[in-house]
């Protein structure tokens, strides 16, 4: 089993940065693909990016490709979200969450292990 703890939220003028991290318990995260969500207020949980076991592989939903950067340091176990040129739309609560194995999935149904979040949030 996996514990996910997120860091790094805040309060942040447009245009700003933040870098969020998620450490995470366990002798093998090495060995899980982790992701990256976000949900805003009255809105879904919606995918912001992911990166494999590997690091080899990574995706990003449109809405923040250029903007975010996902890395990950296995020696620490911990990932990372990246977020520059932050805009109001940006507010939300991320999480991150966490699959044992190989792929990587866009969905939230595909992880199976997941933070309790933390608070982004934007001014105009």
């Amino acid at each position: 089993q996996v514990q996910l703890v997120e860091s790094g939220g805040g309060l942040v003028q447009a245009g700003g940065s933040l870098r969020l991290s998620c450490a995470a318990s366990g002798r093998t995260f090495s060995s899980y693909a982790m992701g990256w969500f976000r949900q805003a207020p009255g809105k879904e949980r919606e995918f912001a990016g992911g990166i494999s076991w590997s690091g080899g592989n990574i995706y990003y939903a449109d809405s923040v490709k250029g903007r975010f950067t996902i890395s990950r340091d296995n020696a620490k176990n911990t990932v990372y979200l990246q977020m520059n040129s932050l805009k109001p739309e940006d507010t939300a609560v991320y999480y991150c969450a966490a699959r044992l194995g190989f792929g990587l999935g866009t969905n939230s149904n595909w992880y199976t292990y997941w933070g309790q979040g933390t608070q982004v949030t934007v001014s105009s």
